[in-house]
C-alpha cells in the first residue's frame, strides 16, 4: 500500500481552510487528498491532477465528498490550461514528486528491475511519448546513454554502464527490466554489488526522467504554477532526490529575492525518525514551501 509522506507536515504547512482551492498536483494514491478534504468544505475546490488513467479510477470516490472535487486526468505541466478550463484560482498548490508502490510493483512498464517487465518507463500512454525506454537502451549512442545516466543518475560508473549496453544490444534486443538489470550488475565493480542501494537504481532512474522529461515537466510546473497562484497563496513541492530538490531551492530562492514570494520555513522539512522507519520512502524526502506576495 502507498503512504504518502510528510502527510501531517504538508497538511499542516499548507494553511488549508474550508474555503480552501487547492491543485493536488500528483493525486496519485490519494493520501495528501483524503487528508485535505478533511479540512475543505463545500465551499471549496480540491482538483487531483494524474496523468495515469489508473491513479484517477482509483481515487473516483473522492468526487463524492462534500467539497468540489474534479479528478484531471492529464500532465501537471498543463496547469494554466486546466485552471482555465475549471475558472478556478489556485490558493494552495501541491506537488508530491514520488511514487506509488503500484507504479513499480507489477505496473507492467519496467521501472522497477524487481519485475521482468516491457522497457517502457513512460508515466501515462507510452503512444505519447516521443520515446520509451526500450528506444533508449536499443538506439541511443554510448555518449548519450553516458549524458543521461550520468547528469539524471549522478553514477559515477556510467562509462561502465553504457558501454556495457551498447555491447549487450549488439548480441541482441534488450526487451525487458531484468534484462537490463543484469547488464548494469555485471558491469559495475564487484565491491560495489553488494551496497546500500542495487547498483541499477541510478540508472533506472536516469532513463525514467529522461523518457519523462521530469526535470523539465518540474521546471514548468514551478513556473506556470506560481502564475496561477492566487495572492497570499501557498505553493508546496515535495521532492526525493537532489536534482529535483536544486531546481526548487533555486527557483523560491529567485522569487524571494525578486520579493515575489516569502520563505515560510528555514530548511527543508524532513521525516522523522518514526516515519523513517516506517517508511523507508521519507528518507530523501524533502518539502519546501513559500507563500506568492
Amino acid at each position: 500500500m502507498h503512504i504518502p509522506v510528510l502527510l501531517h507536515d504538508t497538511v499542516s504547512v499548507l494553511a488549508l481552510r474550508s474555503d480552501s482551492v487547492l491543485i493536488d498536483c500528483t493525486l496519485g494514491g490519494g493520501g495528501h487528498a483524503r487528508e485535505a478534504l478533511k479540512i475543505i468544505g463545500p465551499e471549496g475546490v480540491y482538483v487531483g491532477i494524474d496523468i495515469d488513467p489508473k491513479a484517477i479510477e482509483a481515487q473516483a470516490a473522492l468526487t463524492e465528498h462534500k467539497a468540489q472535487v474534479h479528478l484531471v486526468n492529464d500532465s501537471f505541466t498543463n496547469i494554466k490550461q486546466i485552471v482555465t478550463n475549471l475558472n478556478i484560482t489556485p490558493n494552495v498548490i501541491l506537488a508530491d514528486l514520488g511514487w506509488r508502490s503500484e507504479q513499480f510493483d507489477g505496473g507492467g512498464k519496467g521501472f522497477s528491475f524487481s519485475q521482468d517487465e516491457p522497457l517502457l518507463m513512460t508515466f501515462g500512454d507510452p503512444a505519447k511519448h516521443v520515446f520509451t525506454a526500450h528506444d533508449i537502451v536499443n538506439e541511443w549512442n554510448e555518449d548519450s546513454l553516458i549524458d543521461i545516466i550520468k547528469g539524471y543518475g549522478e553514477e559515477r560508473f556510467a562509462g561502465r554502464i553504457a558501454k556495457a549496453i551498447v555491447k549487450s544490444r549488439e548480441e541482441g534486443e534488450i526487451k525487458t527490466s531484468k534484462q537490463l538489470e543484469e547488464i548494469i550488475y555485471q558491469a559495475v565493480p564487484s565491491f560495489t554489488r553488494h551496497g546500500r542501494i542495487h547498483p541499477a537504481t541510478r540508472t533506472f532512474q536516469a532513463i525514467r526522467i529522461a523518457v519523462n522529461d521530469e526535470l523539465g515537466a518540474l521546471k514548468t510546473l514551478l513556473q506556470d504554477g506560481f502564475e496561477c497562484l492566487a495572492p497570499s497563496g501557498r505553493l508546496a513541492i515535495i521532492s526525493f532526490h537532489s536534482l529535483e530538490d536544486r531546481i526548487v531551492k533555486q527557483f523560491f530562492n529567485q522569487l524571494i529575492h525578486d520579493q515575489k514570494a516569502l520563505k515560510l520555513i528555514k530548511k527543508p522539512i524532513i521525516a522523522n525518525e518514526d516515519e523513517r522507519k516506517e517508511n523507508p520512502r521519507s528518507r530523501s524526502a524533502k518539502l519546501r514551501v513559500i507563500e506568492k506576495i
